[in-house]
């Protein structure tokens, strides 16, 4: 694998350019972490062109650290690489990262991890690239890239909570609508039955005026009979005594 290609190598696959894989291999009278066959072979030779190489290393490794893997049951790891980049290797990553994003269906706008993904691997590689110039620069980068993705985390669990705030009111209005529906048709019904007992009590007082209607008719012509009975008893009585009281001739 040529090191100036973007890094794909078994389940990774990335715009950042890295080193070409190399085994990892423990030595055994040594103490310390792994040395790669790389490691081993290099030259022990002191020079201000090799420790600026290797200071520049160290600090992207620090920046970007190794990819550890295990294939077919050997340790593998692949370092970002130190070599600068040149104009053609930027438009070259421009070109790459349009393609990418055409490749996975990333969405142009609006929330979409994989666009975001793509973006924070092309910005890893811009500082890579900065850094092997100037150290300084591809630091401040880094503080940068972590104020990004720090602020991303905050945002994204304010989204997260803001959602979870919406769907627990959208649930309780829900279940309040609900309820409120509940309370609609029961008060329905009570004013159904209300309606029933109204038009029977209605019925009932129609009939009982009409009851006493007739009663109080039939006492009055039962009272009209009695005076006119007793008139007329009034007036035989009256006849008869002017009758007996009458002087004879």
């Amino acid at each position: 694998m040529d090191e100036m290609e973007i890094a794909s190598v078994g389940q990774f696959q990335t715009l950042v350019r890295y080193n070409n894989p190399v085994l990892v291999v423990k030595h055994p009278d040594k103490k310390g972490g792994p040395l790669t066959e790389m490691e081993m072979k290099r030259p022990q030779t002191a020079g201000a062109l090799l420790d600026t190489k290797k200071e520049t290393e160290e600090i992207l490794n620090s920046i970007l650290p190794p990819r550890c893997w295990e294939e077919d049951g050997q340790l593998w790891q692949q370092s970002v690489s130190s070599t600068p980049a040149t104009r053609q290797d930027v438009i070259n990553l421009q070109e790459m990262l349009d393609t990418r994003l055409q490749q996975t269906q990333a969405r142009e706008t609006g929330i979409c991890p994989v666009r975001r993904e793509l973006y924070s691997q092309c910005f890893d590689e811009i500082i890579r690239q900065v850094t092997i110039n100037c150290s300084e620069r591809g630091l401040l980068l880094l503080r940068i890239r972590d104020e990004i993705a720090m602020s991303m985390e905050a945002y994204e669990t304010l989204y997260c909570s803001s959602v979870a705030f919406g769907m627990r009111k959208a649930l309780q209005a829900h279940e309040e609508k609900e309820m409120l529906r509940d309370r609609v048709k029961t008060l329905e019904s009570d004013k159904e039955a209300l309606e029933e007992i109204i038009a029977d009590m209605k019925m009932k007082q129609e009939q009982a005026e009409r009851r006493n209607a007739e009663l109080r008719a039939s006492e009055e012509k039962k009272f009209t009979e009695e005076i006119t009975f007793l008139k007329k008893t009034n007036a035989q009585l009256k006849a008869q005594l002017e009758g007996i009281t009458a002087p004879k001739k």
